[in-house]
């Protein structure tokens, strides 16, 4: 092997070892319930990392979380999230917070089994509502 290669292969190996290092680093200062965690992010971007129950529920500390759901269509939200759930589908507390709620009439999904409700308009949605406290 000539020695430029030798060199590139050395500079390969030190730039894999401080995307380690960095990545390392990341992982232990964000917990995993911090949305700054790297798997979170990286889920964010589109990698399917990251457990869909832990996500949503990490998805509460984070201040981009619309961007996760406004405008997308339900088969867009059960390809990020695995499944979604119709009012009729979920826990009957969340049931009756829907009662009593701006959304009572409205299309209205929830992200897997969490408090996550989703509201359409048309088939795109327009807004995503933690559901508590009702």
């Amino acid at each position: 092997m000539k020695m430029s290669g030798r060199k590139g292969l050395l500079g390969a190996a030190l730039l894999l070892f401080a995307l380690l290092v960095v990545a390392g680093a990341w992982q232990v200062t964000y917990p995993s319930d911090d949305p700054k965690n790297i798997r979170y992010q990286l889920w964010k971007a589109g990698l399917p990392i990251v457990d869909l129950d832990r996500a949503t529920g990490t998805m509460i500390g984070d201040a981009h979380r619309d961007e996760l759901v406004v405008g997308k269509t339900r088969a867009q939200l059960e390809e990020k999230f695995g499944y979604v759930l119709t009012r009729d589908q979920v826990a009957p507390y969340l049931r009756g917070c829907i009662q009593t709620s701006p959304w009572k009439d409205r299309n209205v999904l929830f992200i897997r089994s969490s408090p996550w409700m989703v509201v359409f308009d048309g088939d795109k949605a327009t807004d995503l509502v933690l559901v508590k406290g009702c």
